[in-house]
């Protein structure tokens, strides 16, 4: 088994109303239920959109700093992800492509070393 993240940036989301982000809610749920109940399920979770509560820790220059905001300002944030285990590639495509459809935009994914 490997653990896979499927994630999105926030700014592939694109523009919508309130009504298309609540209808999407009910299709998320019901896909990640369904991964619960085929036992590939690890986490998924939403990213705050408020950028004001993010900070840093950063240790390169041999001293450890903490600074407020985002590390960096590049113009793409995590927008949310979602961990699953699954035997091979097929399944996490497979994963992906539920998570995508029902969110309504586009998912990357990549194995995970744990």
């Amino acid at each position: 088994m490997t653990h896979y993240i499927i994630y999105f940036n926030q700014q592939w989301v694109g523009d919508h109303s309130e009504e298309w982000f609540q209808s999407r809610g009910r299709l998320v749920r019901a896909v990640v239920a369904e991964m619960k109940e085929a036992g590939v399920h690890i986490f998924a979770a939403g990213v705050d959109e408020d950028l004001s509560k993010a900070f840093s820790a950063d240790e390169t220059s041999g001293e450890l700093h903490f600074g407020e905001g985002r590390y960096s300002n590049v113009p793409e944030y995590l927008g949310g992800f979602t961990v699953v285990n699954v035997s091979n590639q097929e399944s996490a495509k497979f994963w992906a492509g539920k998570i995508a459809t029902a969110c309504g935009w586009p998912q990357e994914v990549r194995p995970l070393h744990v």
